[in-house]
């Protein structure tokens, strides 16, 4: 902006509006307008007239690199420079040349509007589960909602897949998955929305006979379903939706193909004092009674609140990390 009227708009309060132009009557009244909320869904984040998005919910991205305390290496990678969409790789300390360790593919929460695969609670959840299981995970980044709406994050979802899967036969861009993963042995997992995500590409693997890969199982923790009501949040990122319970999305009672889930087992695991609980007891009995031919688990954490394990060190984060490392590694 022009010096001249940068002065003027900084003393416009003082000047008669009879001396000013119109010009600069629209520009204070679309200044003025520019801070008005069109949408509030905090404590995710708000939209303004002038389509200003601003996040309540924001976290430092953390460089990659060796973590002192568990020895688990990580780096980045491009999936699609189209896109843009990266991931992050985490390997554990000790790996051989010749060893093939199995795989967790990835997705963070966050109501698919906010969260990373690069901050901290990425890190909090998966370098555990790395290190004490000894496999390989990588988290996709994929795009946020509102700015990307959904169903991108779902597509850059699958596209990620499709990413890994092109180095089954040892071909593929990344030397750690050609030389390091059992693709015998791949697991989806995500927390919240990242775990609707997860639940959702299994079903689509199994339903379209994609033969990319072999899912062994996927593992969902206090997974997002929906609520018994219309979420008008989700309505909003995602406008195809109703926000309601025949989205199969959000209710997989509602989806034809959920007994092709293309996976052997499936691990639920849900919090006592989730909001989310029930919803996540409901899909378990769902996939449970649906004719899926796997095995699904039920796992509750008692006097634990939603994703308690991306923000706290405890007794109960232990055991539901040993939970998902036995769940990956016995037969």
């Amino acid at each position: 902006m022009p010096v001249p009227a940068l002065l003027v708009l900084l003393f416009l309060p003082a000047i008669p509006k009879t001396l000013l132009p119109l010009s600069f009557l629209s520009l204070k009244f679309d200044m003025d307008n520019s801070n008005e909320i069109t949408h509030d869904f905090s404590p995710f984040f708000k939209v303004y007239k002038d389509g200003r998005i601003e996040r309540s919910l924001v976290l430092e991205d953390l460089p990659a690199g060796l973590d002192p305390e568990t020895g688990v290496l990580s780096k980045d990678v491009v999936l699609s420079p189209d896109s843009g969409v990266k991931a992050r790789i985490f390997i554990p300390e000790i790996v051989g040349s010749d060893q093939k360790l199995p795989l967790l593919v990835h997705y963070h929460g966050g109501g698919f509007c906010v969260g990373s695969a690069f901050h901290i609670l990425t890190k909090n959840v998966l370098t555990p589960i790395v290190s004490q299981g000894n496999v390989i995970a990588i988290s996709i980044d994929y795009r946020l909602a509102p700015e990307h709406l959904l169903p991108i994050a779902y597509n850059d979802s699958w596209d990620g897949l499709e990413w890994i899967a092109g180095h089954s036969n040892g071909l593929g861009p990344e030397p750690w998955l050609n030389n390091h993963v059992d693709f015998g042995k791949v697991f989806l997992t995500g927390e919240s929305a990242g775990a609707n995500i997860a639940h959702y590409l299994a079903v689509q693997v199994g339903a379209n006979g994609w033969a990319g890969l072999k899912l062994a199982g996927v593992i969902l923790v206090h997974p997002f379903f929906g609520y018994k009501d219309v979420d008008e949040m989700h309505k909003y990122l995602c406008p195809t939706s109703s926000g309601g319970d025949d989205d199969p999305r959000l209710n997989p009672a509602v989806d034809p193909n959920l007994s092709k889930m293309g996976c052997q087992k499936a691990l639920v695991c849900v919090a006592e004092k989730d909001f989310l609980r029930d919803r996540g007891e409901a899909y378990y009995k769902t996939l449970a009674t649906s004719g899926w031919p796997g095995k699904v688990e039920f796992y509750e954490t008692k006097g634990e609140d939603h994703c308690f394990n991306a923000f706290k060190q405890c007794g109960e984060t232990d055991a539901l990390n040993k939970k998902v490392v036995d769940f990956m590694t016995m037969e």
